[in-house]
């Protein structure tokens, strides 16, 4: 559920999801914080990243489940508990380099854990920095865990949530990494590994509308800078959709277009923050207040979040995240 379900809207894919998983991912205790507003009681909410000293409080207060990398944390968690449970999961780096227990210092740092009052280690986590780039280096990554995981419980602790695989470890390794897995942007109908994505269906389409349209001549600039001039006279809408909203700027004169009546419009010049243009030459019909889909379906055609992404150079997880807040969102 991290950054607002990845720019889907938190409350309404927890309540959506609220039947159906063991637990909630955030990044944070504020997200954790929304998810229990939205949801009540339910699947536990394990927080991924590292919490401030200031924010422990409020995780142990709120039954959240923390991540834990050092003896620091550790204690830090255990002074909290004052007589009754504090359950963690224990981060091991196996190779992401972000957060988490040295995988050589783990068998040390659980024998100290061990002996902290009120703390209990009720999972063993890592995460996978390549699992949709290089299988062999995850295979063998998975293996340093596991063999981590058979320590650990050789020494008396009876986790019972094993967690390592994120959404590509999911669909090429899902034999492997635990008793849970973190679906992420699979969730959403996108697949980090695009041999995969016939699998899933989007989630989300992301439409605007046509604010106006005019003819321009040739010779004529469009948008800041002139970088597009037009090569012969067009028709060109604009699209109440700019970088304030989540249309990333780098898709400026990369050849993205946008779907109008299931035909595909290119993008002209630079991406303003309130809107855009296309051409709509070949479009004759399209008119003001026309859908323009950005993300998703139209008359046949289909424009992916991935696809967006690659002609930004990015990725299919900032494009999702960066959807602004003032784009309005309907669920169905």
């Amino acid at each position: 559920m991290k950054a607002n379900a990845y720019g889907h809207g938190l409350a309404e894919v927890v309540h959506a999801l609220a039947g159906m998983v063991a637990m909630f991912g955030v990044a944070n205790v504020r997200e954790a914080e929304a998810v229990r507003a939205a949801v009540g009681t339910g699947p536990g909410i394990f927080i991924l990243g590292p919490a401030l000293p200031f924010e422990r409080p409020e995780i142990v207060a709120g039954g959240f489940v923390p991540a834990v990398s050092s003896l620091n944390e550790a204690a830090a968690y255990s002074a909290l508990g004052q007589g009754r449970r504090v359950l963690v999961h224990l981060a091991i780096d196996t190779g992401m380099g972000r957060m988490g227990i040295a995988e050589e210092e783990a068998g040390e740092m659980v024998r100290e854990i061990m002996r902290m009052p009120d703390l209990e280690i009720g999972g063993i986590a890592t995460h996978l920095p390549v699992a949709d780039e290089d299988e062999n280096y995850t295979r063998e990554q998975l293996g340093r865990f596991e063999a981590v995981v058979a320590a650990i419980r050789a020494m008396g602790v009876d986790a019972p949530v094993i967690h390592g695989l994120n959404s590509a470890g999911i669909f090429r390794f899902s034999h492997r990494g635990g008793t849970l897995v973190r679906a992420g942007l699979m969730l959403y109908g996108s697949s980090p590994l695009p041999e995969y994505q016939a699998e899933l269906r989007p989630v989300l389409t992301l439409k605007t509308r046509i604010t106006i349209i005019r003819d321009l001549p040739a010779g004529h600039g469009v948008s800041y800078g002139r970088t597009f001039i037009t090569p012969r006279p067009m028709r060109v809408a604009t699209l109440a959709y700019g970088y304030a909203d989540g249309c990333n700027r780098h898709l400026s004169n990369q050849g993205a277009d946008v779907l109008i009546h299931g035909k595909h419009c290119p993008m002209l010049g630079r991406v303003t923050m309130d809107q855009i243009m296309v051409d709509v030459s070949h479009a004759a019909e399209a008119a003001i207040g026309d859908e323009a889909v950005i993300i998703g379906a139209s008359g046949g055609q289909e424009i992916l979040a991935a696809e967006v992404a690659a002609k930004a150079g990015t990725i299919a997880w900032e494009i999702f995240t960066g959807i602004g807040p003032r784009v309005d969102r309907v669920y169905h």
